[in-house]
């Protein structure tokens, strides 16, 4: 398959790779949105916002994984590309003991800190109980959560991204299926919900763990491999700085989270709504960044280095066309996607409002998460962590909070925050790329 993702037409490689990518990013959206949706038709207002703030919270426990399992994915691409078959080995080996660890901890922690975290989310009282209910049994999965991420960054790291494409099928069909019976049927509200995401994510996971023992990774791997050995500290400190990139990035998000839950129920709920828009809105940017870390480091492995850069360009170009066409929808009238989501009228005006500045962000982060991607691919995870952090902590937050200040504020002043923040971000990869020559480095 590697040789395959080396030689074809650049363009066209990069569809083979990335197309499963986007579509698997699609179902994991759709199967994440699901229960939003069915709460927002079947379920009552606090239902609404107890998903929305214990989904935030759990998504941040999947993007610190993403970020870590992406050690993963660029290891193996790179070992791929220049053949070293028995590294590649060694760091499966490693990934699963280190994740392992990492599953039992996180899970440990939130189940115990059920209470607390609901209380700092700064819930609306109507919204307390289905939050803690939410995050309680969604915590419970976490071991899921990882298998799933560990298994398709192998797969992907082995320049199969279609295989993990099936496993999110199977977890989006199931999760619809029980979301509807539980939510829909028996009136189970965000307790439903989360019940339905945890067996979706269970079945997934045991599925995929299935295949790869199965299939083998096509390489000698003994047991001797699964160990504590110096590709664990290889996978961390690629993946530790993304990893740690996208926890605080979604702590970020909660703070807006609780700075937004401070204008009430409906602002609450308004944008639970329209985070999961942009989880669609934002996908194929996301989806080609993501694939382009894996496909950049087969290239970097190989030393097919102007093939890399090409790759990146079109990345850029497929992201930025399908920006162009949701950002000029939300501008002419957004409730035509904010309905798709809830029946309160209030909850759909608001949302549209937040979605009229918000959604510039696509359009920006068209180019950000594609050179992010490509970054990641040459293991320069640290500034993508640094220039992240800097536009988050320093732009976005500081900015919601003094545009939350404005007399009679909406949702329209706050969505103004996301945009700017990126633009700091996309300042520092331009004087990056100017100051380290990033052209002659790959020479």
């Amino acid at each position: 398959m590697e040789q395959r993702l080396l030689k074809e037409n650049t363009f066209k490689a990069l569809m083979i790779f990335a197309l499963p990518y986007m579509f698997s990013n699609l179902l994991q959206v759709l199967y994440g949105s699901a229960d939003m949706f069915v709460v927002g038709q079947f379920g009552h207002t606090f239902d609404v916002s107890g998903v929305s703030i214990g989904s935030q919270t759990m998504s941040l426990i999947t993007n610190l994984v993403l970020g870590l399992t992406t050690g993963v994915t660029v290891l193996l691409g790179q070992y791929l590309g220049s053949k070293s078959y028995r590294d590649l080995s060694k760091t499966i080996g490693g990934a699963i003991v280190l994740f392992l660890i990492i599953a039992l901890g996180l899970t440990f922690v939130m189940l115990s800190f059920n209470n607390e975290i609901t209380l700092l989310m700064n819930t609306p009282k109507e919204a307390i109980e289905a939050t803690k209910s939410y995050l309680s049994i969604c915590s419970a999965g976490i071991i899921f959560i990882v298998g799933y991420n560990v298994v398709s960054s192998i797969l992907r790291g082995l320049g199969d991204s279609k295989t993990p494409l099936l496993f999110v099928f199977i977890a989006c069909m199931i999760n619809i299926v029980v979301d509807f019976v539980l939510v829909g049927y028996f009136h189970m509200g965000a307790k439903g919900a989360a019940i339905a995401t945890v067996s979706a994510q269970g079945f997934s996971f045991l599925f995929a763990l299935f295949y790869l023992c199965k299939k083998g990774i096509g390489y000698s791997f003994y047991k001797e491999d699964i160990c504590f050995s110096k590709y664990i500290q290889k996978i961390m400190q690629i993946g530790f700085p993304l990893g740690l990139q996208s926890v605080l990035v979604n702590i970020s998000f909660l703070i807006i989270t609780i700075i937004v839950n401070q204008m009430g129920l409906i602002a609450s709920a308004s944008l639970g709504v329209v985070e999961k828009l942009m989880g669609f809105l934002m996908l194929p940017a996301m989806a080609l960044g993501s694939a382009l870390a894996s496909l950049i480091a087969i290239n970097v492995g190989a030393k097919q280095y102007k093939r890399a850069k090409q790759t990146l360009k079109y990345a850029i170009m497929i992201s930025l066309t399908f920006a162009i066409v949701v950002t000029t929808i939300c501008e002419i009238d957004g409730t035509i996607l904010t309905r798709i989501f809830t029946n309160n009228q209030d909850v759909i005006k608001n949302g549209a409002l937040y979605l009229k500045t918000y959604s510039i962000d696509c359009l920006l982060t068209s180019f950000l998460f594609c050179i992010n991607g490509y970054l990641n691919g040459y293991e320069r995870t640290i500034f993508t962590m640094v220039h992240s952090l800097v536009a988050t902590f320093i732009g976005r937050i500081p900015l919601t909070l003094l545009f939350s200040k404005i007399p009679n504020v909406t949702l329209f002043h706050m969505g103004i925050a996301a945009p700017l923040s990126t633009m700091i971000s996309l300042v520092m990869i331009f004087i990056y790329f100017k100051k380290t020559k990033f052209d002659k480095i790959e020479e």
